[in-house]
């Protein structure tokens, strides 16, 4: 699970640059997903560590979260958009829709693992 963290912060941080890059280097804003992927990143490097997992991993999960939680309204903006319905702000509604799908599919998947690690626990116990 931590060198999935790394994969996800890393996406997160390729989504911001691009998203940056596309903006023309206007909007700031465009880099908050790699403010979220460098968290990732970080708590999985500290999560290598045996004795740092949980704590680790249990963080990484709410750190995407939160990234979910703030984005989520992206994934509806961006299905207005598809459907031809105009939006504020087009390339910050499919940001926000990436980045949704980025942190909940992390957040799912570390879910699973927590499940799966203590099923695993109580088998040994």
């Amino acid at each position: 699970m931590a060198k999935l963290a790394i994969v996800f912060g890393i996406a997160l941080a390729l989504l911001a640059v691009i998203g940056y890059v596309a903006t023309g280097g206007v909007s700031l804003t465009a880099l908050i997903p790699a403010a979220f992927g460098i968290l990732l990143v970080v708590l999985g490097r500290v999560a290598r560590d045996e004795s740092k997992r949980r704590p680790a991993m249990h963080a990484a999960v709410l750190v995407a979260l939160i990234g979910f939680a703030g984005t989520a309204s992206g994934i509806l903006n961006t299905f207005r958009l598809l459907s031809g319905v105009p939006v504020a702000r087009p390339g910050a509604a499919v940001a926000q829709a990436i980045m949704a799908l980025l942190t909940g599919a992390f957040v799912v998947l570390g879910v699973r693992s927590f499940l799966e690690a203590r099923r695993s626990r109580r088998t040994a116990a």
